[in-house]
């Protein structure tokens, strides 16, 4: 039988929290998966709890070591090495409900033949339960990534389940000097071509780790500024609503303003632009580059 699901783990010195992934892994339901597992150059003895893990695991898991480069590099590193038809990206400080491979199983075979989707996409909860964001107004939608959030007014961050072959096609750019890349760069690129199926189900639980991407973006976004400007500029041409442009005009120059000369000189051409009618929103965005170097001075005072 050939490999249904790839659970993908990019991880960085989370060896403590593998094992907690795993026994949600174990508890599946739903059996056609392997685990794939990008160690981005952990310090902390991943391999050998992923070493050990492996011994006893009941289904396959592979590890592939890099340097480091930060997760968007480690997930390119995984697709490649992916043996599924989906990919499914798990975060190892995070944990899947013991149904959440099923239910990914089950409905991809609604719309596996129809080439305009690109995969699947269920909800995410906290460790409670909990839905985060809105959750879906019905059972399913179908739509790609910019509808769903302008047309049906859905919040809140979503599992995506993709299609292997279209993460390959849609890679993350993998910028000089850069160590982040919003996720929301591909799958706005991604929704351009294809939908998913939405549906109303929880199927991963996440737990936000201090020192993690969600609870430093900003800082973390300050020193990626190409990848940044790039997903805000790529936003001035999607059909969204004008006050979202605006905000994405605002953290454009936000971003550009972190950009050093040396940056802009490694990068070169790649550099993103926008055009001049949007230029009315560099002073708004020098004035949250200069809120956002005050308050990260005095985080950095602050800590230990």
């Amino acid at each position: 039988m050939e490999t249904m699901i790839t659970l993908l783990t990019p991880t960085y010195n989370r060896a403590r929290l593998l094992p907690r992934l795993y026994e949600s892994l174990r508890r599946q339901t739903y059996k056609n998966f392997e685990w794939v597992i990008v160690d981005d150059g952990s310090t902390d003895g991943t391999h050998n709890v992923v070493e050990e893990t492996a011994r006893h695991s009941p289904f396959p898991i592979h590890y592939h070591y890099k340097e480091n480069g930060g997760k968007h590099t480690a997930v390119n590193k995984g697709v490649r090495e992916a043996r599924g038809e989906l990919v499914f990206i798990a975060d190892s400080d995070d944990m899947l409900l013991p149904d959440s491979l099923q239910r990914v199983a089950e409905e991809y075979a609604q719309v596996a033949k129809d080439d305009s989707f690109c995969g699947v996409c269920g909800l995410d909860c906290d460790l409670s339960g909990k839905i985060i964001g809105s959750g879906l107004k019905q059972e399913w939608i179908d739509a790609n990534a910019v509808q769903l959030r302008t047309r049906y007014g859905v919040t809140g961050d979503l599992k995506e389940v993709f299609k292997t072959s279209v993460l390959k096609e849609f890679p993350f750019p993998e910028i000089p000097g850069e160590r982040f890349c919003p996720e929301a760069l591909v799958w706005n690129r991604i929704a351009r071509k294809y939908k998913l199926r939405y549906f109303n189900r929880p199927i991963y639980q996440v737990e936000y780790q201090e020192g993690g991407l969600t609870s430093n973006i900003v800082r973390i976004r300050m020193k990626s500024p190409i990848a940044s400007m790039m997903t805000y500029a790529e936003m001035l041409d999607y059909p969204i609503p004008m006050r979202e442009k605006m905000k994405a005009a605002v953290n454009f120059f936000r971003f550009k303003a972190c950009m050093t000369a040396e940056h802009a000189h490694e990068v070169g051409p790649a550099i993103p632009t926008v055009p001049l009618a949007w230029y009315w929103a560099r002073p708004l965005g020098l004035l949250m580059h200069m809120r956002d170097s005050k308050m990260n001075k005095l985080l950095y005072c602050c800590c230990p």
